[in-house]
């Protein structure tokens, strides 16, 4: 299937006006296709050809201006539309479209809990054309007027108000939007639990699985409660209002994504409706997630990008007013530091990577909607997110606010680029915000700062080296050991200063050196921090001592940055950890450190040899941590030390008793973990995890049950694994990810060699016959990570430069920076 080009798109986009999409869906066509009828409205500009896009099963008729068209000019999915004259045009398709099992285009679930069927759409970037006939660009915005004929007990759902007709059983018609780019269009169908309520004067809903209901009406107040929060305060800030007449939120099966902002109608991975205890941490995520999508409903929806190569517009933005508006409006006050630790790493990483770009990629490098998707990475979300953060604190945020606001005014239901959005921002102010976009926007990597506290006269003066070419605009701030505890840090001053400085900045400060200079206090810059050798020994001894999370979560994250760079051995990682993290009380930091310790660390930065002894110290640790006072910690302790522990009898001790000493009571999640690690252990069998299916027959619990048979340590249960994955094509994405997690394990090496040399050519394949989605969970899931050998990169990298067929550019991209990444771990372990 050909990707749509950049120059293609632009030559539609001179050639047509797009007016109104008609679509009418039957979803009662059994279940495997479904029925769409598209009629388009169109005014062609000038006389010229183009093509229309649609991936059916079967295409039935095609018309244009009353004339048929002959279905056998399909070409993979266009159709030509030749000799148009200037004027206005109506084109009608009437096709069958395949469900999907992928999470892309109509994607088609039934749940094990109750054989429920559950539907629904996620037509990004460029899967409306197996939905309906479209012309499949976002700079071709158009009113969608869709009806849909589905069982009788279903509801539908989708971008406006959706009501029962009374033309037939089953009839819905959703109310016309405003105008749209073709990937926002939604629909859901189903059965669905609702709960529905009014806010400002529009509808609001929650929507989620029958089997799902109880666990969502848990949460409904808090959900709720954070949408009114977080859209109240989205109108305080913009002065453009909610452009939609209404606001569902469903939380749909399988889904790929986080979520999916489309208007009206934002679609969230299912997860997110908790059947199992969770941190508080995690409440803060999804309440992040619900701000996010929100402001996309403005940057996206109201004003969207206008070819792909600007998708940083959408996310970077989206992410950003996220966690501040969340923080702003709700009772999650510390969303920043739960960025520093989950999200800054993100773009950090992705920003160290031979398939690294900039936020804002020159056109060229963007040229067709295959390498568009490439870009949904650390850098789009993270790194721009940060770069905002940083504008905000170099223009002001009265000024920021105000060329939004303009922006929004100027593009209103149309769409934008970079260039009109820096044109925006320097309406409402006098700074060159065009000389910082070049810097900042339109360059890679990621610079380093590291302090240089020197002596002088009547105090010391907080010199700074960068290694990099980005200006920052950075606050420092300066602790001294408590004497009366040496363990305790105290701030002694904070004050901003400009990387580089000007002749101000370097000015000499009152008293003497400090104990610790930390760079980039607050988080406002976007730079890896160092620490001069006093400031480190210092961290050593009293990190946990640090009265502010949010600087505790900046060391953290520089420790993490001096393992990956070979500055810091991993052994002194874990050896900070285990003395700190004990006397930690944010749920992020404690989660984001166990996390990099046991996943990186102990499974890939350590040589195999030390890795016993690197499980022993994250189970010490965790223990430790199971006897804290919040609930919340001892879940996420509790967490990690299922993963360390290495004693069968002890894990099959809490199976049986239902909980851990000191540790919660064991919920489906926490039995399903304890049982995968059994299953790696080689402590349960096939009878075991038949016998949890059945006590969870959920669809959470049949993906526990494909990750434990996944990781049972016998070469039958690999080679089922393997066919499932890579050879009948039968899986959906969900149970092919729980697979490729119980396939690869440290413990496992020997039994697993013969099928490293066999992963590429079945990842290529596989790519080839399934798309992009389970590309990118091949590349990501079921590349052998525990397997930190020379001979795996040396494999790879033959494959990435000379396998013919050569990898799809989903898959081609994610073994890129799997390779990068392994290259980093032989590296470390040879540091």
């Amino acid at each position: 299937m050909p990707a749509l080009t950049r120059a293609e798109a632009e030559t539609r986009a001179r050639l047509l006006d797009v007016h109104t999409y008609a679509v009418d869906l039957d979803l009662t066509r059994g279940a495997d296709v479904f029925g769409s009828t598209t009629v388009i409205g169109f005014t062609a500009l000038a006389d010229g050809d183009t093509f229309v896009e649609l991936k059916p099963a079967a295409l039935h008729r095609a018309v244009l201006d009353g004339h048929a068209l002959d279905p056998a000019a399909l070409e993979d999915n266009r159709l030509p539309l030749t000799g148009l004259t200037e004027g206005p045009h109506e084109l009608r398709i009437e096709a069958d479209m395949r469900y999907s099992r992928t999470g892309e285009g109509m994607h088609r679930f039934t749940d094990p809990a109750d054989g429920e069927t559950y539907l629904y759409t996620q037509l990004f970037l460029d899967d409306v054309q197996r939905v309906v006939a479209a012309f499949d660009q976002p700079d071709l915005k158009a009113v969608f007027e869709v009806t849909v004929t589905a069982p009788p007990a279903w509801t539908v759902l989708g971008n406006g108000v959706a009501e029962r007709t009374g033309e037939a059983e089953g009839h819905w018609r959703i109310a016309p939007t405003p105008r749209i780019s073709t990937y926002l269009l939604a629909v859901a169908a189903g059965p669905w639990h609702s709960v529905r309520t009014e806010h400002a004067g529009l509808p609001f809903g929650l929507h989620c699985r029958r089997s799902l209901a109880p666990h969502l009406d848990a949460d409904v107040e808090e959900l709720f409660d954070i949408t009114r929060r977080c859209f109240d305060r989205y109108h305080e800030l913009f002065a453009e209002p909610y452009p939609f007449d209404s606001y569902d939120q469903a939380f749909v099966p399988e889904f790929n994504a986080g979520a999916m902002e489309n208007p009206g109608l934002v679609t969230f991975r299912d997860e997110m409706v908790f059947r199992s205890a969770v941190t508080d941490a995690e409440r803060q995520t999804r309440g992040m997630v619900v701000a996010h999508e929100m402001a996309h409903m403005w940057f996206g929806d109201l004003v969207t990008l206008r070819w792909w190569d600007d998708i940083w517009l959408n996310e970077s933005f989206a992410e950003y007013m996220g966690y501040q508006v969340l923080s702003e409006a709700t009772r999650f006050t510390d969303t920043w530091t739960d960025f520093a630790v989950a999200r800054k790493g993100w773009g950090y990483d992705a920003d160290q990577r031979p398939s690294t770009h900039p936020v804002a990629p020159d056109p060229e490098a963007v040229p067709d909607t295959a390498s568009a998707l490439l870009n949904f990475d650390g850098i789009s979300y993270a790194k721009g997110a940060s770069a905002l953060r940083q504008l905000v604190t170099w223009l002001g945020r009265k000024d920021f606010l105000a060329g939004i606001n303009e922006h929004f005014s100027r593009h209103r239901f149309g769409n934008a680029a970079l260039a009109d959005f820096i044109d925006s921002l320097a309406s409402a102010t006098d700074r060159d915000v065009h000389a910082w976009a070049d810097r900042w926007l339109r360059t890679t990597g990621v610079d380093t700062l590291t302090p240089v506290p020197a002596e002088a006269d009547g105090g010391w003066r907080p010199e700074v080296v960068r290694v990099g070419e980005r200006p920052h605009r950075i606050a420092v701030a300066a602790y001294d050991r408590d004497p009366a505890d040496p363990a305790r840090l105290v701030l002694r001053e904070r004050f901003e200063t400009d990387v580089p400085a000007g002749a101000e900045a370097a000015a000499t400060r009152p008293g003497p050196r400090p104990d610790l200079v930390l760079l980039n206090d607050q988080d406002l810059t976007y730079a890896k921090i160092r620490f001069d050798a006093r400031s480190w020994d210092t961290l050593v001894q009293g990190l946990s001592g640090l009265p502010d999370p949010l600087a505790r979560a900046l060391v953290w994250n520089a420790a993490r940055d001096m393992v990956r760079d070979g500055e810091l051995p991993p052994a002194a990682y874990l050896d900070v950890a285990r003395a700190h993290l004990p006397h930690e009380t944010d749920l992020a930091v404690v989660q984001g450190v166990l996390g990099f310790a046991r996943v990186q660390l102990a499974d890939r930065y350590l040589p195999a040899g030390q890795r016993p002894g690197a499980l022993a110290v994250l189970e010490a640790l965790t223990r430790e941590l199971l006897r804290h006072e919040d609930p919340g910690m001892r879940l996420a302790a509790a967490r990690e030390l299922i993963t360390a522990v290495t004693d069968p009898a002890e894990l099959r001790g809490w199976l049986t008793a239902g909980t851990l000493p000191d540790g919660p009571p064991l919920d489906p999640e926490l039995r399903w973990q304890i049982l995968t690690r059994l299953s790696v252990l080689g402590a349960a069998d096939r009878a075991d995890i038949d016998a949890e299916l059945e006590r969870d027959p959920s669809a959470t619990g049949r993906e526990g049950a494909a990750r434990c048979r996944a990781a049972l340590p016998d070469a039958e249960a690999k080679r089922e694994a393997w066919t499932s994955m890579f050879e009948d094509d039968t899986l959906s994405n969900y149970l092919f990810t729980a697979t490729a997690q119980g396939f690869w394990q440290p413990e496992q090496l020997a039994l697993l060699g013969d099928y490293v040399p066999r992963y590429y050519p079945a990842a290529v394949a596989l790519a080839a016959r399934r798309g992009p989605a389970l590309a990118d969970a091949a590349g990501r899931w079921a590349f052998p990570l525990p397997v930190v050998d020379a001979s795996v990169l040396a494999l790879g990298e033959a494959c990435v430069r000379s396998a013919d067929p050569a990898p799809t550019p989903a898959l081609r991209r994610r073994l890129v920076d799997q390779l990068d990444d392994l290259a980093r771990a032989l590296r470390v372990r040879g540091a």
